[in-house]
């Protein structure tokens, strides 16, 4: 795994923008992130501070998404993860800061939505 140097501001200390993962745990963790996309993703939108990255409310999606989640909290440091339910719809938020943002920007671009409705942002359709 290649370690990015760069850096985001994170309550007034700078952390590296970097993933703790090994390359097999990065290509697991992908797998399971297309696995969920294909079921439930209905879309993706980049935001000033992250992306945001929508869900349909289909069986196991929350949980699975609450997991993922936390695997994240704990390997990408640099960001703040957050689910909510919006709209019927289950949605991710991902923040950072300064290059953590241009990173997450570039974050899950292969997700592609599910077959179903897809969406890019519920509030400006």
């Amino acid at each position: 795994m290649t370690t990015q140097q760069i850096t985001a501001e994170q309550d007034g200390d700078t952390v590296p923008v970097a993933c703790t993962l090994s390359s097999a745990d990065l290509a697991a963790r992908g797998d399971r992130w297309e696995q969920l996309a294909s079921r439930a993703m209905t879309g993706r939108a980049q935001t000033e501070h992250g992306l945001r990255i929508f869900f349909r409310p289909e069986p196991g999606a929350e949980d699975e998404l609450h997991a993922l989640v936390a695997a994240e909290n704990q390997c990408c440091p640099w960001a703040d993860w957050t689910v909510e339910t919006d709209d019927g719809q289950i949605v991710l938020d991902v923040r950072s800061t300064g290059a953590g943002v241009a990173a997450l920007h570039g974050m899950f671009t292969s997700l592609r939505p599910s077959r179903h409705r897809a969406v890019t942002d519920p509030a400006h359709p």
